[in-house]
């Protein structure tokens, strides 16, 4: 019997695939569950419309993404501050004060999206990746300098 799955299912599949399974299976637990649905003409092109309708979604969504992370990789941050013996910072640089300067700035970006592998602890300049979307990853230039 040919089912489309609703829900991820453990050892079956993802969400929208359409799978064969046993009829006292999809009988008895699939379908009551609410995890799947017959996969009959009307339920299979309500799903190809539902995906067509988010890839076309994802795809603006990257091509936003793509714009904003052309625009933030061209645009440096600085950050000062006080220093000790060799070059050491007080403290450290977290994404959530890179955060700050660039929603000060203007940019629309969660702190979760800046993946800063540990805190800087020196001065320098650093590569620091934004992750936008799966598929965009631009990277912004952090100056840390002396007060």
């Amino acid at each position: 019997m040919k089912l489309i799955l609703k829900e991820d299912v453990p050892h079956l599949g993802d969400v929208g695939e359409i799978v064969e399974v046993k009829k006292g299976y999809a009988r008895n637990y699939l379908v009551p569950q609410g995890l799947a649905v017959y996969a009959d003409e009307k339920n299979v092109r309500r799903i190809e419309h539902e995906r067509r309708k988010i890839a076309r979604a994802l795809e603006k969504m990257r091509g936003s993404a793509e714009a904003q992370g052309k625009r933030i990789q061209d645009h440096p941050v600085t950050i000062a501050r006080k220093v000790g013996e060799q070059d050491k910072l007080f403290g450290s640089v977290t994404p959530r004060d890179i955060h700050e300067i660039l929603s000060a700035e203007g940019y629309e970006i969660e702190r979760k999206q800046i993946r800063l592998q540990e805190p800087i602890r020196a001065l320098g300049v650093y590569e620091v990746p934004v992750k936008l979307h799966p598929d965009v990853i631009p990277t912004i230039k952090v100056w840390v300098v002396a007060e």
